[in-house]
């Protein structure tokens, strides 16, 4: 008895009612709380989600997923969308029935229970936090190159992190004592390669340390947290502004660049097969994680069941244009073989491509404002997502502490702030940029399972003709599509294609003769045909909802594309998460022991 006792106290639930009654101001149902300020509109929700979109991935990863994929990438871009149209139906519906704050954390607590929604509210940590280092980053390089062109030179051991450094004094290093002379050996190396020795050579040294560290990274976090901190207003109109300036310019990029396409380049057009287009999965994800940011300011927007649903449709469809005609005319301007660079957009206009100086200076100036932009959207949703766990008790109630003037989150989002600014100092790029996209689509893969959920509970009510709740026709519903027989008609025709089109790379999955080191790299997708046959056979047992299931397998697919080592990191991070739950969450949960009396469903 007392072990199911303990297994239902990690599954007990928020009534959807006792959830909109504790955001919007009331604590337990009891008593008003501070709320925050209702000032966004439809237009105000997607162009947050425009801003949070667009940035990082189309002025810098768009260049990797390129160079794997050719000019089929634009294909990944458009089946990537997908995928996140699925997961943003998921959203939606969840959205415009619990419009409160929190996202996918409060979406997973209302249908999945407590645990999981531990798990993906401490997962949402990792999103935000590492997304946004890598954008600041990814910023602190684009604003320096900008200075430079008008000749103002940071040294570059303030604008390098220090892992970076470190690896190209080694590199550089090695090869001289190979026999080469420096010089020989810096023009051996790639331009980031022979920067980052640089850095690592001409830094001063404190204690024998070298002191290097990524300054415009703090200082962009610093300013963008401040932004965040006096109030949602200023923070919309800060983000309107920009991303009205960053789609004028990527439609000019788009427009200009289409005269110097030269359509040779498009030939092939998958030169790296199906597994070349899928290697810039990471790239391209990493494109378009944002969008379940506008579902954290749910308690800010004026009509959030209206509202939210229409500007997540709205924002993805619009970033999916933009990002398709990017990825065609860069393709076509350059050949693809030389986008493997850190800033494709300025590179496919300088002298290597359509040799337009003022293109690349408008480029520079529209990379820094759209990063600032994402900074600014991600730096939101993040205090929102805590300050939700706070009100549940999983966190400490400082966390939910709201400004008695300027009506913003504002301990989480000056803790916000700190934890992004300082690990930005110091992190590598590339070593983010995996970890984040493996933590966005679990939180997707979440919703969707949460969505399960909610059809079955509406099947259930249905059948016993259990009158509408009020306001249930004006939320969004995803449709509900049966999928006994649908389902394993998918799996067959995947399966089919799989062995027609790839049969070699299915073969070599059945052997398990090989090294270690290559064997555990195909452990994810192991577990991901294991946890699909499992999804195949609840379909043929309960006829589960099929949208959501096209969901769960298609994010679990692309989470099985980002390698084991990122997996490693990612289970670490949520083995943490657990143990900070079983000892603190646990027990002072609202909802421990009926704390919130009848806001708990079992």
């Amino acid at each position: 008895m007392q072990n199911n006792a303990f297994l239902q106290s990690l599954f007990r639930k928020k009534l959807i009612e006792t959830s909109e009654a504790i955001d919007h101001g009331h604590v337990d149902g009891s008593h008003p709380t501070s709320q925050l300020k209702r000032s966004l509109s439809v237009w105000d929700l997607t162009s947050l989600g425009v801003a949070a979109v667009i940035g990082a991935g189309i002025f810098s990863t768009v260049g990797t997923a390129s160079f794997h994929g050719g000019p089929a990438v634009v294909w990944l871009f458009v089946i990537t969308a997908v995928v996140c149209g699925i997961s943003t139906a998921c959203y939606a519906e969840f959205a415009s029935k619990v419009p409160a704050a929190g996202s996918a954390y409060t979406y997973a607590y209302v249908s999945l229970g407590e645990l999981i929604a531990w798990i993906i509210g401490w997962d949402l940590i990792m999103e935000y936090a590492i997304g946004n280092i890598a954008v600041a980053i990814s910023w602190s390089s684009y604003f320096s190159r900008l200075l430079g062109t008008y000749g103002i030179h940071i040294p570059r051991f303030l604008t390098t992190d220090y892992v970076s450094a470190y690896r190209g004094f080694q590199q550089v290093t090695a090869l001289t004592a190979g026999g080469q002379s420096l010089p020989d050996a810096l023009a051996h190396v790639d331009a980031a390669t022979a920067s980052a020795y640089q850095a690592w050579s001409l830094a001063p040294k404190l204690a024998g340390v070298p002191f290097i560290c990524n300054l415009p990274a703090l200082g962009i976090v610093i300013a963008v947290t401040y932004v965040a901190y006096i109030g949602i207003r200023e923070a919309k109109w800060t983000a309107n502004a920009m991303v009205a300036l960053k789609i004028l310019v990527i439609l000019m990029i788009i427009f200009v660049g289409a005269a110097y396409v030269h359509p040779e380049n498009w030939v092939p057009f998958a030169p790296n097969g199906v597994g070349g287009v899928f290697k810039g999965v990471s790239a391209v994800f990493f494109a378009y994680i944002g969008f379940d940011a506008i579902s954290t300011t749910a308690e800010e927007c004026r009509n959030p069941q209206r509202d939210l649903p229409r500007a997540m449709f709205y924002s993805l469809g619009i970033c999916t244009l933009l990002y398709s005609g990017i990825a065609l005319v860069i393709t076509g301007i350059v050949n693809y073989r030389n986008l493997a660079v850190a800033d494709p957009l300025a590179f496919v206009f300088g002298a290597s491509g359509a040799n337009l100086p003022w293109m690349s200076a408008i480029v520079a100036v529209s990379a820094v404002v759209a990063m600032t932009s994402v900074l600014l959207v991600f730096q939101l949703g993040q205090p929102r997502i805590w300050m939700a766990m706070s009100r549940d008790r999983l966190l400490p109630k400082i966390f939910a502490s709201i400004h008695p003037r300027y009506k913003t989150p504002w301990f989480s989002t000056l803790l916000t702030g700190v934890l992004v600014a300082i690990p930005a100092l110091f992190m590598n790029m590339t070593e983010v940029t995996d970890l984040t996209s493996i933590g966005t689509l679990f939180a997707f893969l979440l919703v969707c399972g949460g969505t399960i959920r909610l059809h079955e509970d509406r099947r259930k009510l249905q059948a016993l003709g259990a009158p509408a709740k009020p306001g249930a026709r004006r939320a969004f519903h995803v449709p509900i599509i049966g999928s006994r027989v649908l389902m394993p008609l998918g799996f067959a025709l995947a399966a089919g294609a799989v062995w027609y089109f790839n049969r070699d790379g299915f073969l070599a999955l059945l052997d398990f003769g090989l090294p270690w080191d290559l064997l555990k790299e195909k452990l994810p997708l192991y577990g991901y045909l294991v946890g699909s046959v499992a999804l195949l056979g609840g379909c043929l047992t309960w006829n589960l909802s099929l949208i959501p299931c096209l969901g769960l397998l298609s994010c679990g697919y692309l989470m099985t594309e980002l390698g084991w080592t990122n997996w490693a990191r990612f289970l670490i991070w949520l083995g943490i998460g657990l143990v900070i739950y079983f000892t603190y969450g646990r027990v002072r949960s609202a909802l421990h022991e009926g704390a919130s009396a009848g806001g708990v469903r079992r």
